[in-house]
Protein backbone atom coordinates (compact mmCIF):
# COMPACT_ATOMS: atom_id res chain seq x y z
CA UNK A 1 0.00 0.00 0.00
CA UNK A 2 1.12 3.55 -0.71
CA UNK A 3 0.95 4.96 2.81
CA UNK A 4 1.34 8.57 1.67
CA UNK A 5 1.95 11.14 4.37
CA UNK A 6 2.18 9.09 7.56
CA UNK A 7 1.91 9.78 11.28
CA UNK A 8 3.34 7.25 13.74
CA UNK A 9 1.81 7.45 17.24
CA UNK A 10 4.03 5.61 19.71
CA UNK A 11 3.40 4.33 23.21
CA UNK A 12 7.02 4.30 24.45
CA UNK A 13 6.11 2.40 27.62
CA UNK A 14 4.43 -0.50 25.76
CA UNK A 15 5.57 -3.96 26.86
CA UNK A 16 7.62 -2.67 29.80
CA UNK A 17 9.44 -0.04 27.75
CA UNK A 18 10.07 -2.03 24.57
CA UNK A 19 7.90 0.45 22.71
CA UNK A 20 10.66 3.06 22.53
CA UNK A 21 13.20 0.67 21.00
CA UNK A 22 10.59 -0.64 18.57
CA UNK A 23 9.67 2.92 17.59
CA UNK A 24 13.24 3.74 16.62
CA UNK A 25 13.42 0.61 14.47
CA UNK A 26 10.07 1.31 12.82
CA UNK A 27 10.93 4.94 12.13
CA UNK A 28 14.26 3.99 10.55
CA UNK A 29 12.64 1.37 8.33
CA UNK A 30 9.79 3.64 7.27
CA UNK A 31 12.22 6.41 6.37
CA UNK A 32 13.83 4.12 3.81
CA UNK A 33 10.43 3.53 2.17
CA UNK A 34 8.60 6.85 2.46
CA UNK A 35 9.91 9.92 0.59
CA UNK A 36 9.29 12.26 3.51
CA UNK A 37 9.52 9.64 6.23
CA UNK A 38 6.90 9.38 8.98
CA UNK A 39 6.17 12.11 11.48
CA UNK A 40 6.51 10.58 14.95
CA UNK A 41 4.76 11.56 18.17
CA UNK A 42 4.85 9.82 21.54
CA UNK A 43 2.14 9.47 24.12
CA UNK A 44 2.78 10.61 27.67
CA UNK A 45 -0.37 9.52 29.54
CA UNK A 46 -3.50 7.41 29.25
CA UNK A 47 -5.84 8.92 26.65
CA UNK A 48 -3.08 10.89 24.95
CA UNK A 49 -3.15 8.65 21.87
CA UNK A 50 -6.80 9.48 21.28
CA UNK A 51 -6.09 13.20 21.58
CA UNK A 52 -3.15 13.05 19.17
CA UNK A 53 -5.10 11.03 16.60
CA UNK A 54 -8.06 13.38 16.65
CA UNK A 55 -5.99 16.57 16.68
CA UNK A 56 -3.44 15.56 14.04
CA UNK A 57 -4.96 12.68 12.08
CA UNK A 58 -6.78 14.79 9.50
CA UNK A 59 -3.45 16.07 8.14
CA UNK A 60 -2.29 12.59 7.09
CA UNK A 61 -3.20 9.82 4.68
CA UNK A 62 -2.18 7.10 7.15
CA UNK A 63 -1.94 7.00 10.93
CA UNK A 64 -0.06 4.08 12.50
CA UNK A 65 -0.23 3.14 16.18
CA UNK A 66 2.79 1.44 17.73
CA UNK A 67 2.15 -0.42 20.98
CA UNK A 68 -0.42 -2.81 22.39
CA UNK A 69 -4.19 -3.13 22.26
CA UNK A 70 -4.56 -0.05 24.45
CA UNK A 71 -2.87 2.40 22.10
CA UNK A 72 -4.62 0.78 19.12
CA UNK A 73 -7.95 1.42 20.85
CA UNK A 74 -7.06 5.03 21.66
CA UNK A 75 -5.83 5.91 18.17
CA UNK A 76 -8.78 4.28 16.41
CA UNK A 77 -11.23 6.10 18.69
CA UNK A 78 -9.45 9.37 17.97
CA UNK A 79 -9.69 8.80 14.23
CA UNK A 80 -13.40 8.05 14.56
CA UNK A 81 -13.76 11.53 16.04
CA UNK A 82 -12.87 12.97 12.62
CA UNK A 83 -15.31 13.52 9.77
CA UNK A 84 -15.31 10.52 7.43
CA UNK A 85 -13.91 12.63 4.58
CA UNK A 86 -10.89 13.57 6.72
CA UNK A 87 -10.33 10.16 8.25
CA UNK A 88 -7.02 8.53 7.26
CA UNK A 89 -6.24 4.83 7.00
CA UNK A 90 -5.28 3.16 10.26
CA UNK A 91 -2.34 0.81 10.74
CA UNK A 92 -0.83 -1.03 13.68
CA UNK A 93 2.69 -2.13 14.60
CA UNK A 94 2.06 -4.46 17.56
CA UNK A 95 4.34 -4.10 20.57
CA UNK A 96 2.14 -5.29 23.40
CA UNK A 97 1.37 -8.18 25.68
CA UNK A 98 -1.95 -9.42 24.31
CA UNK A 99 -1.90 -8.13 20.73
CA UNK A 100 -5.30 -9.62 19.98
CA UNK A 101 -6.31 -6.98 17.47
CA UNK A 102 -3.00 -7.40 15.67
CA UNK A 103 -3.74 -11.14 15.42
CA UNK A 104 -7.06 -10.40 13.78
CA UNK A 105 -5.34 -8.04 11.33
CA UNK A 106 -2.74 -10.65 10.44
CA UNK A 107 0.15 -8.47 11.65
CA UNK A 108 3.53 -9.90 12.61
CA UNK A 109 4.76 -9.27 16.15
CA UNK A 110 8.24 -8.54 14.75
CA UNK A 111 8.70 -4.88 13.87
CA UNK A 112 10.56 -5.28 10.54
CA UNK A 113 7.96 -7.72 9.23
CA UNK A 114 5.09 -5.55 10.49
CA UNK A 115 6.52 -2.55 8.63
CA UNK A 116 6.72 -4.59 5.43
CA UNK A 117 3.12 -5.71 5.94
CA UNK A 118 1.99 -2.10 6.29
CA UNK A 119 3.62 -1.41 2.94
CA UNK A 120 2.29 -4.58 1.31
CA UNK A 121 -1.24 -4.93 2.68
CA UNK A 122 -4.22 -2.80 1.65
CA UNK A 123 -6.50 -0.59 3.74
CA UNK A 124 -9.88 -2.32 3.96
CA UNK A 125 -13.16 -1.15 5.42
CA UNK A 126 -13.44 -2.77 8.82
CA UNK A 127 -16.17 -3.06 11.45
CA UNK A 128 -15.96 -1.65 14.95
CA UNK A 129 -18.07 -2.28 18.00
CA UNK A 130 -19.70 0.45 20.05
CA UNK A 131 -20.91 0.39 23.65
CA UNK A 132 -22.69 3.40 25.11
CA UNK A 133 -21.02 5.65 22.54
CA UNK A 134 -17.49 4.23 23.02
CA UNK A 135 -15.89 2.34 20.13
CA UNK A 136 -14.03 -0.93 20.55
CA UNK A 137 -11.79 -2.76 18.12
CA UNK A 138 -11.83 -6.36 19.28
CA UNK A 139 -13.38 -7.16 22.65
CA UNK A 140 -15.92 -6.06 25.23
CA UNK A 141 -16.23 -8.57 28.04
CA UNK A 142 -17.81 -9.04 31.44
CA UNK A 143 -17.28 -11.24 34.47
CA UNK A 144 -14.46 -13.74 34.69
CA UNK A 145 -12.70 -12.77 31.47
CA UNK A 146 -12.72 -9.10 32.39
CA UNK A 147 -11.41 -9.92 35.86
CA UNK A 148 -8.62 -11.96 34.27
CA UNK A 149 -7.79 -9.22 31.75
CA UNK A 150 -7.67 -6.50 34.39
CA UNK A 151 -5.77 -8.73 36.81
CA UNK A 152 -3.30 -9.57 34.06
CA UNK A 153 -2.71 -5.87 33.51
CA UNK A 154 -1.90 -5.39 37.20
CA UNK A 155 0.42 -8.43 37.24
CA UNK A 156 2.21 -7.07 34.18
CA UNK A 157 2.87 -3.78 35.93
CA UNK A 158 4.34 -5.60 38.93
CA UNK A 159 6.57 -8.23 37.32
CA UNK A 160 6.94 -7.26 33.65
CA UNK A 161 5.67 -10.60 32.32
CA UNK A 162 3.57 -10.71 29.17
CA UNK A 163 1.70 -12.96 26.78
CA UNK A 164 -0.54 -15.98 27.05
CA UNK A 165 1.31 -17.51 30.01
CA UNK A 166 0.57 -14.46 32.15
CA UNK A 167 -3.10 -14.59 31.13
CA UNK A 168 -3.22 -18.29 32.05
CA UNK A 169 -1.64 -17.66 35.45
CA UNK A 170 -4.15 -14.95 36.28
CA UNK A 171 -6.94 -17.10 34.87
CA UNK A 172 -6.20 -19.99 37.21
CA UNK A 173 -5.98 -17.55 40.14
CA UNK A 174 -9.39 -16.07 39.31
CA UNK A 175 -11.00 -19.49 38.84
CA UNK A 176 -9.77 -20.76 42.18
CA UNK A 177 -10.45 -17.63 44.24
CA UNK A 178 -13.09 -15.58 42.39
CA UNK A 179 -15.38 -17.80 40.30
CA UNK A 180 -18.40 -15.51 40.55
CA UNK A 181 -21.77 -15.82 38.83
CA UNK A 182 -23.41 -12.66 37.49
CA UNK A 183 -27.20 -12.61 36.95
CA UNK A 184 -28.00 -10.79 33.71
CA UNK A 185 -30.73 -9.92 31.23
CA UNK A 186 -30.00 -9.67 27.52
CA UNK A 187 -32.00 -8.72 24.46
CA UNK A 188 -30.57 -8.61 20.96
CA UNK A 189 -31.14 -7.91 17.29
CA UNK A 190 -29.77 -11.03 15.63
CA UNK A 191 -28.01 -11.56 12.30
CA UNK A 192 -31.38 -11.88 10.52
CA UNK A 193 -32.55 -8.56 11.92
CA UNK A 194 -34.99 -10.25 14.33
CA UNK A 195 -35.34 -8.96 17.89
CA UNK A 196 -35.01 -11.71 20.49
CA UNK A 197 -37.12 -11.80 23.59
CA UNK A 198 -35.35 -10.76 26.75
CA UNK A 199 -33.35 -13.69 28.07
CA UNK A 200 -31.28 -14.12 31.17
CA UNK A 201 -29.26 -16.37 33.33
CA UNK A 202 -26.27 -16.36 35.61
CA UNK A 203 -23.02 -16.08 33.66
CA UNK A 204 -19.41 -16.46 34.67
CA UNK A 205 -18.44 -14.52 31.56
CA UNK A 206 -19.89 -12.76 28.54
CA UNK A 207 -17.67 -11.68 25.65
CA UNK A 208 -18.80 -9.50 22.75
CA UNK A 209 -16.31 -9.74 19.89
CA UNK A 210 -15.53 -7.98 16.62
CA UNK A 211 -12.60 -10.34 16.00
CA UNK A 212 -12.12 -13.92 17.21
CA UNK A 213 -9.60 -13.70 20.05
CA UNK A 214 -8.99 -12.23 23.47
CA UNK A 215 -6.49 -12.78 26.27
CA UNK A 216 -3.46 -13.14 24.01
CA UNK A 217 -4.90 -15.57 21.48
CA UNK A 218 -7.83 -17.37 23.14
CA UNK A 219 -10.31 -18.16 20.33
CA UNK A 220 -13.42 -17.21 22.27
CA UNK A 221 -15.51 -16.62 19.12
CA UNK A 222 -13.73 -18.60 16.39
CA UNK A 223 -16.06 -17.54 13.58
CA UNK A 224 -15.89 -13.79 14.27
CA UNK A 225 -14.81 -11.69 11.30
CA UNK A 226 -13.77 -8.05 11.07
CA UNK A 227 -15.98 -7.19 8.11
CA UNK A 228 -19.18 -9.26 8.35
CA UNK A 229 -21.36 -6.53 9.88
CA UNK A 230 -21.97 -8.61 13.02
CA UNK A 231 -20.78 -8.99 16.59
CA UNK A 232 -20.13 -12.47 17.97
CA UNK A 233 -21.26 -13.12 21.55
CA UNK A 234 -20.01 -15.90 23.84
CA UNK A 235 -21.87 -16.55 27.10
CA UNK A 236 -20.61 -19.06 29.67
CA UNK A 237 -23.53 -19.84 31.96
CA UNK A 238 -23.52 -21.42 35.39
CA UNK A 239 -23.82 -23.45 37.42
CA UNK A 240 -20.45 -25.04 36.69
CA UNK A 241 -17.77 -26.45 38.98
CA UNK A 242 -14.35 -24.85 39.28
CA UNK A 243 -12.63 -27.88 37.75
CA UNK A 244 -14.99 -28.04 34.79
CA UNK A 245 -14.77 -24.27 34.29
CA UNK A 246 -10.96 -24.47 34.18
CA UNK A 247 -11.15 -27.24 31.55
CA UNK A 248 -13.48 -25.14 29.40
CA UNK A 249 -11.23 -22.10 29.85
CA UNK A 250 -8.12 -24.00 28.72
CA UNK A 251 -9.94 -25.52 25.75
CA UNK A 252 -10.81 -22.01 24.52
CA UNK A 253 -7.16 -21.45 23.58
CA UNK A 254 -7.84 -23.42 20.42
CA UNK A 255 -11.55 -22.65 20.16
CA UNK A 256 -12.46 -26.14 21.43
CA UNK A 257 -14.95 -24.84 24.01
CA UNK A 258 -17.52 -24.53 21.24
CA UNK A 259 -20.25 -27.11 21.77
CA UNK A 260 -19.83 -27.38 25.53
CA UNK A 261 -23.25 -27.28 27.25
CA UNK A 262 -22.27 -24.24 29.34
CA UNK A 263 -21.28 -22.22 26.26
CA UNK A 264 -23.71 -20.32 24.08
CA UNK A 265 -22.55 -18.52 20.94
CA UNK A 266 -24.64 -16.10 18.92
CA UNK A 267 -24.20 -13.45 16.25
CA UNK A 268 -25.94 -10.11 16.60
CA UNK A 269 -26.21 -6.62 15.19
CA UNK A 270 -27.17 -5.09 18.53
CA UNK A 271 -27.42 -6.28 22.11
CA UNK A 272 -28.52 -4.72 25.40
CA UNK A 273 -27.10 -6.12 28.65
CA UNK A 274 -28.15 -5.45 32.23
CA UNK A 275 -26.64 -7.04 35.32
CA UNK A 276 -27.57 -7.38 38.94
CA UNK A 277 -24.64 -5.70 40.63
CA UNK A 278 -21.53 -4.52 38.83
CA UNK A 279 -19.44 -7.27 37.25
CA UNK A 280 -15.88 -6.60 36.10
CA UNK A 281 -15.92 -5.16 32.58
CA UNK A 282 -13.15 -4.43 30.09
CA UNK A 283 -13.04 -2.86 26.66
CA UNK A 284 -9.96 -3.74 24.59
CA UNK A 285 -8.14 -4.49 27.84
CA UNK A 286 -9.09 -1.34 29.74
CA UNK A 287 -11.64 -1.00 32.59
CA UNK A 288 -15.16 0.10 31.69
CA UNK A 289 -18.35 0.37 33.73
CA UNK A 290 -21.97 1.43 33.23
CA UNK A 291 -25.40 0.65 34.72
CA UNK A 292 -26.55 -0.68 31.32
CA UNK A 293 -24.65 -1.66 28.19
CA UNK A 294 -26.10 -0.79 24.78
CA UNK A 295 -23.86 -2.49 22.27
CA UNK A 296 -23.95 -2.48 18.47
CA UNK A 297 -21.77 -3.14 15.48
CA UNK A 298 -20.61 -0.20 13.36
CA UNK A 299 -20.16 -1.75 9.91
CA UNK A 300 -17.33 -0.61 7.64
CA UNK A 301 -16.41 2.10 10.11
CA UNK A 302 -12.68 2.52 9.51
CA UNK A 303 -10.17 1.76 6.77
CA UNK A 304 -7.64 -0.53 8.43
CA UNK A 305 -4.45 -1.94 6.90
CA UNK A 306 -4.76 -5.72 7.20
CA UNK A 307 -4.30 -9.06 5.50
Amino acid sequence: MNLGKTLLIVNPTAKSGEGETAARTAEELLRTQLPDGPDVVRTSAAGHGRQLAEQLGGRYQTVVALGGDGIAHEVACGLMGLDAAQRPAFGLIPVGSGNDYARSLGMSFKVPQAVQQLLGYQAQLTDLGMVNGEYFLETLSFGLDAAIALGTMERRKKDGKSGTRLYLEEGIHQFVHHLDFHPYEMSSLDERGEMSLRQGGSAILIAVQVGPTYGGGFMVCPKARLDDGLLDVCVANGPISVLRAIKVFLSAKGGHHVGHPAIKLSRVQEVVLRFEGTPPCQIDGEPFSAPEYRIRVVPQALRVIRA
